[in-house]
């Protein structure tokens, strides 16, 4: 078995255990629930202490170490139908010990064996560990205890075929001794050798209707066999499989709209707390925000237009395209973008702002706290996009604990290239990539009630520090995204008896790959 750190291990296993959730059904749409790494949920179940705490810098250093890694990658008219869900559920899961990407057990081949993958909306292609020289075979528990990962192999399915070379899927035709030969494929990513390689193959993807959970839906899927996994694939990113959810045929989502299982859309709603939902086929409500896609004729990804930034009032005429990633932890921003809103911010801010060396925070726009402070406020962040929606931010900042007391910092990294509206802009919403329509839709959603929350309107709700942990009870219809008519108020308030997060974690939540 490969050797990989210990919390790593603990925390694949915590997602394993938890329970799923469930979602609803149309000319398709199919969902699961999603967490993150570092979740309560995930930490409280195998009470793990080896983890960093939340609000502490190595928790903030180790997300945008990540986030820099990562965002380097290539980035990555139907019937009415009704929405599925993974065989298991829609409840997703994100981990942030794992890379802070979000997870969700998929039910692959027959019989049907269980994976933890994670899930990418800059990735295409969908991967699992198959027959595998080179990959993580299991997990260690804190009690020393084993417990195996699946591992794929095509000829124990008996819906499994290899895809040749002769496939108009086949993108590698020139490795190929002949057009009767297995599809190889080999996806290389930016993070210290990272890889996976081996051959395409199909089998059946088992899926749920949202409306009925005992009606069965098989969709056949492509997908790599993957042989051997290098790099960090072998250090806990992503080390049961991959799920690509980008916009190219070989994704699952083209997969299941061209095969006509559902709508050529899905969603991914972003809990405070880590827990959230997929459901494919999912094409919004008709009151959420819109803003189209702009498209790359190579490889397209989820990328979209920003017209204005407006911080505490203070507005910007900025127009700029920025890619909606679930698979980066910040947001990442150019100048002039970058130097607006944070100079903004910082003129804006109450609190005496932080000072320390560049090796402390990842972050330039940090704020003391003082040891009694109970509450505070900071600048409300909003963003325009192309066809005038506005887009509430409702988590620009994150709170972290240093040894000379806490500070909270504006959640942005300055990009010298690409523009990404990473996971901690996103939570609190319902985020659709509709592919048929090519738009981005958007609306406040606390992720535990799909349908309750399609009807709370959008607007900026209290803040809250991504990967901090609420009660689900307490969020659920709670209420925390009720309407504020006309503009925005210019400050927000954010109480400091939230959990802050360590900065140990900031380092190991920095992007793990990103395909070149």
């Amino acid at each position: 078995m490969s050797e990989f750190s210990c919390y790593s291990c603990v925390l694949l296993l915590v997602v394993l255990g938890l329970s799923a959730g469930s979602c609803c059904y149309g000319f398709g749409t199919f969902g699961f629930d999603i967490n993150h790494r570092y979740s309560d949920p995930v930490k409280d179940f195998l009470t793990v202490d080896e983890l960093p705490a939340k609000g502490s810098p190595e928790y903030y250093s180790a997300m945008v170490h990540r986030d820099k890694i990562i965002k380097g990658r290539r980035l990555a008219t139907a019937n009415e139908q009704t929405p599925v869900t993974f065989l298991d559920g829609n409840e997703t899961y994100r981990l942030n010990g794992l890379g802070f990407l979000y997870y969700a057990n998929v039910s692959v081949g027959s019989p049907a064996l269980s994976f933890l993958v994670a899930l990418d909306t800059g990735s295409d292609l969908f991967w699992l560990p198959c027959d595998c020289s080179s990959c993580v075979q299991g997990l260690g528990t804190p009690d020393g205890q084993t417990i195996d990962f699946n591992i794929y192999s095509p000829n124990a399915s008996s819906t499994s075929s290899k895809v040749p070379c002769s496939s108009d899927m086949c993108d590698q035709q020139r490795r190929c001794s002949s057009s009767q030969s297995n599809c190889p494929y080999q996806i290389l990513y930016l993070s210290n050798g990272t890889s996976s390689t081996g051959v395409l193959v199909e089998d059946v993807l088992h899926l749920t209707t949202n409306e009925d959970k005992t009606k069965a839906v098989e969709a056949k899927i492509l997908f790599g066999c993957g042989q051997v996994q290098t790099g960090s694939f072998l250090n806990g990113a992503a080390p049961n499989g991959l799920f690509g959810l980008g916009m190219d045929n070989i994704s699952v989502p083209s997969t299941l709209a061209n095969e006509n299982i559902t709508s050529n859309s899905f969603s991914m709603c972003f809990g405070h707390d880590g827990i959230g939902r997929i459901t494919f086929g999912d094409r919004g409500s008709s009151d959420q925000g819109e803003t189209p896609f702009n498209l790359r004729k190579s490889h397209p990804t989820y990328n979209v237009s920003i017209t204005q930034i407006n911080v505490g009032g203070n507005a910007g005429d900025l127009d700029f395209s920025a890619i909606f990633d679930s698979g980066t932890s910040f947001t990442y921003l150019n100048d002039p973008a970058y130097t607006f809103i944070s100079e903004s911010f910082n003129n804006m801010a109450i609190e005496k702002r932080h000072t320390s060396d560049s090796s402390d925070l990842p972050f330039d726009y940090c704020y003391e706290l003082s040891a009694n402070q109970t509450d505070f406020k900071y600048p409300v962040v909003n963003l325009t996009m192309k066809g005038g929606a506005p887009f509430f931010v409702g988590d620009p900042i994150v709170v972290v604990s240093l040894k000379s007391g806490d500070v909270y910092c504006l959640g942005i990294v300055k990009s010298d290239d690409v523009n990404i509206i990473g996971q901690n802009f996103m939570t609190g919403y319902r985020i659709v990539f509709d592919r048929e329509k090519m738009v981005l839709g958007w609306k406040a959603s606390n992720c535990y009630d799909i349908e309750a929350s399609n009807t709370l309107p959008v607007r900026p709700p209290t803040a809250v520090p991504p990967a901090v942990a609420v009660n689900p009870e307490a969020t659920a219809g709670n209420g925390n995204t009720s309407h504020i008519s006309g503009a925005s108020p210019p400050m927000a308030s954010q109480s400091t008896k939230m959990k802050t997060l360590s900065y140990a974690l900031i380092v190991a939540l920095i992007p793990f790959f990103a395909l070149i």
